[in-house]
C-alpha cells in the first residue's frame, strides 16, 4: 500500500551571496527547526534578485500548506521590492507559510483562522518594514562607497595598479636591445614590465617627443 504523502511539508532555504562563505550556521539553525536535510534548498548566489537555481526548484517544489523557513529576511532576498512581490506570492497566490526563525513576528502560521488570519496580518506588516530597512540599508552601503572614491580621487590617490614607468636608465637599455646587446626578454626584465607595457610606454614618450 503506498504511503500518504503529509498534508503539509516543512521545507528550508538557506543562502549564503558566495562560493567562499560558510552556510553551516543556517543549516544549525535549520536542524534545531526540525527540518530534514534532504528538504533544503541551498543557493551560494547574490540575493539581488531571485534567479538563485534552488529558489525556483523550491518555488516549483512548494504546495498550499507547506511552510518555508528561512533564518533571517535577507536571507530570502535583499531586494525591496522583490522581497515583497515573493512574499505575496508565496503566502496568497502558494498559501504557503513563512517562518523567519530570527523575527518570530514574521511567521504567517496560526491555530485557526482567526489568528491565522491575525498572523499574515501582522507578518505582511513587519516585512515591509524589514524589507524598506534591508533595501535602505544596500542603497546607504552602495553611496558611502560612491562617496569614498570621490573623496579619495579629489585627494589625489589613485584607484586600481599604479602605473609602471620606464627605468632612468632606459635610453641605454633602449640603445643596447636595438644594437642587439642585449634580447627582448631582458629588457623587459630589466624594466620590470610586460610586453604590451613596454610598447606602451615607447608610444607614450614618442609621443610627448614629438608635442
Amino acid at each position: 500500500m503506498k504511503e500518504e504523502e503529509p498534508e503539509s511539508v516543512e521545507y528550508g532555504y538557506v543562502r549564503v551571496s558566495g562560493k567562499s562563505q560558510n552556510e553551516e550556521r543556517q543549516l544549525y539553525a535549520m536542524e534545531k527547526a526540525g527540518i530534514a536535510r534532504e528538504r533544503l534548498y541551498i543557493d551560494k548566489q547574490s540575493g539581488k534578485d531571485f534567479n538563485r537555481p534552488e529558489y525556483q526548484r523550491l518555488l516549483r517544489k512548494l504546495r498550499e500548506g507547506d511552510a518555508l523557513f528561512v533564518q533571517s529576511i535577507d536571507r530570502l532576498g535583499r531586494n525591496y521590492e522583490e522581497i515583497l512581490e515573493h512574499w505575496g506570492l508565496l503566502t496568497r497566490k502558494k498559501k504557503v507559510d513563512i517562518v523567519v526563525l530570527d523575527f518570530p513576528l514574521l511567521d504567517t502560521r496560526g491555530r485557526g483562522e482567526d489568528q491565522s488570519l491575525t498572523g499574515k496580518f501582522l507578518a505582511d506588516m513587519v516585512l515591509q518594514i524589514l524589507a524598506y530597512v534591508a533595501q535602505k540599508e544596500r542603497e546607504n552601503i552602495r553611496q558611502r562607497q560612491a562617496e569614498g572614491i570621490a573623496v579619495a580621487k579629489a585627494s589625489g590617490k589613485r584607484w586600481g595598479r599604479k602605473k609602471k614607468n620606464l627605468p632612468p636608465d632606459f635610453p641605454a637599455l633602449y640603445t643596447a636591445w636595438k644594437n642587439g646587446e642585449i634580447s627582448e626578454g631582458q629588457l623587459l626584465e630589466v624594466c620590470g614590465m610586460k610586453r604590451s607595457t613596454l610598447y606602451k610606454r615607447l608610444q607614450e614618450k614618442r609621443a610627448c617627443q614629438r608635442e
